[in-house]
């Protein structure tokens, strides 16, 4: 598991990177897409390091309470993850564009997620 958990963190700073990126060339919804992505690799990377499995479901958002169940240094990251998560639709599916203010949200929240993985998984 804990090889598992190091990999979806390395898929997780991948994707926080192409989110900056994007959002340096103002493509909202391909930042927020990609922040989305890194805070779901964050999360499986957290449940791994600190439970030993993840769960895949279509539905992300019982990722936000397989999170908070992973223990008191997971609890405080499901509340950006849901955050990210409610912008997965728009940024991906809906015809709307995603808002330069929300992109930039949604980078930040997928850096607070990074930023606490890299404090739960072991190097």
């Amino acid at each position: 598991a804990l090889s598992d958990a190091r990999a979806h963190l390395r898929k997780a700073r991948e994707f926080l990177e192409a989110a900056e990126l994007n959002l340096d060339f103002e493509l909202y919804n391909a930042a927020t897409s990609s922040a989305v992505t890194s805070g779901i690799n964050a999360k499986d990377a957290v449940c791994l390091a600190l439970t030993g499995t993840t769960k895949k479901a279509e539905d992300h958002t019982d990722a936000v309470a397989e999170l908070r169940g992973a223990g008191s240094a997971a609890r405080p990251l499901a509340t950006p993850l849901g955050r990210l998560l409610r912008l997965k639709n728009k940024s991906q599916y809906q015809s709307v564009d995603v808002a330069r203010s929300d992109a930039i949200k949604a980078v930040g929240w997928a850096t607070t997620l990074v930023d606490g993985a890299t404090g739960i998984v072991p190097k």
